[in-house]
């Protein structure tokens, strides 16, 4: 049996409250302050001290693992699928070891936009100075020239990026399941441009900078003597903090702070500036959008912004999971009419696909995504639908 760092530290109080309890009255008192105690201190932060370093590998390789030819992501060494619980009773670690995996998926997403689908980075925003933040979306070589038809993905909120609808599914199924790039391969072969939006990329981490103190004897008119007692108490007070951060924060975790991109901080803000730097230059008569979950929020917010030039461009719209709401967005009576004549919103149900599913809402036409079908067998059935292909 394993005892923990932070069960050996509690462990004093515990057995010293047992002792007062069985105490007289006259013990109440301390009763009192030790529960006063527990109750300042915070587990979840004191079990930071039992766990492994926070240091991942950056790599697929270095987590042992690989995407076999059927694009599911298998451990190198036993085959087996990836593992959540890797440590037990480390939960946070775990989830820390997850997101660190996530993030060189995201990575290796990206490249596969590039080499195999054949998609160019192309940042934004478009004037960016040398240090602003940026971001990033991907298009076909044709995006902006093809002359008949331009698809445009938008995926939903979250830690998914560019090219990606659930990462779960890319490390729990497979690349099929959880990225587009079926839905882009697919629209490639069938003569299609095609824009891949980032709406989730909204900002950069930079370490915030430590902020220096200027000292009260610096700048003060006191008496020598009531000064060095001032600077004496505060350098007690920061030698008891940063002995606190360092039971706190004992992986010494860095303070993040986050600088915006311009005019794309938000998913709404992001649809916007694509469609009028890209889409709306686009030669293309008939633009189609396939849109999952808040991406479908993104897609009606841009109708409201700019609905004259939308209606003009978009041919068809095809929705899975949309949690757009026309009443909250306050879409006017002639989105609506839109929506119900070019949208169609395939949601999870138990029911065969295509089949009618009732809506509060007065806006698209809402249908099963059949609940044995994964995101891209619906998505070849919706483009087939919408007669996009």
């Amino acid at each position: 049996m394993s005892i923990s760092l932070s069960s050996l530290i509690l462990l004093p109080i515990w057995i010293n409250m047992a002792q007062i309890q069985q105490g007289g009255p006259d013990e109440k008192e301390k009763t009192t302050a030790l529960k006063d105690l527990l109750s300042r201190i915070d587990l979840d932060e004191l079990m930071k001290k039992d766990e492994p370093p926070l240091d991942f590998p950056d790599t697929l390789e270095g987590f042992e693992y690989a995407f076999n030819e059927k694009g599911q992501l298998r451990h190198i060494k036993t085959g087996e699928p990836f593992v959540f619980n890797y440590r037990e009773d480390l939960h946070r670690w775990n989830q820390k070891r997850y997101e660190a995996l996530g993030e060189i998926i995201t990575k290796y997403v990206y490249e596969l936009l590039e080499k195999d689908c054949n998609l160019k980075k192309i940042s934004i925003p478009v004037d960016a100075t040398e240090s602003e933040p940026k971001s990033f979306i991907f298009m076909s070589e044709d995006a902006l020239t093809n002359p008949q038809k331009l698809m445009v993905l938008i995926h939903g909120s979250g830690v998914v990026r560019a090219g990606q609808w659930a990462r779960r599914l890319i490390i729990n199924e497979d690349l099929d399941s959880g990225t587009q790039i079926p839905f882009i391969k697919r629209a490639v072969a069938e003569g299609y441009g095609v824009i891949v939006l980032n709406p989730n990329e909204n900002y950069i981490e930079v370490e915030k900078p430590k902020i220096h103190v200027q000292s009260s004897s610096d700048s003060s008119d006191e008496p020598a003597e009531k000064r060095e007692r001032k600077d004496k108490v505060s350098k007690e007070t920061k030698k008891r903090r940063d002995f606190y951060e360092k039971y706190r924060n004992p992986q010494r975790e860095k303070e993040m702070m986050q600088l915006y991109i311009r005019e794309n901080g938000s998913p709404e803000e992001h649809a916007i500036y694509v469609w009028d730097h890209f889409i709306a230059q686009a030669a293309a008569e008939n633009v189609f959008f396939v849109a999952h979950s808040y991406g479908g929020l993104a897609f009606v917010e841009l109708m409201i912004q700019r609905e004259a030039d939308v209606k003009n461009k978009v041919t068809a719209v095809a929705l899975t999971d949309s949690v757009h709401n026309v009443w909250h967005q306050e879409a006017g009576k002639t989105i609506r009419e839109w929506m119900r004549e070019n949208c169609c919103n395939w949601v999870s149900s138990s029911e065969p696909l295509d089949t009618s599913v009732e809506s509060m809402l007065p806006d698209c036409p809402r249908v099963s995504a059949g609940v044995h079908l994964s995101q891209v067998s619906v998505g070849g059935h919706l483009l087939r639908r919408l007669g996009l292909v």
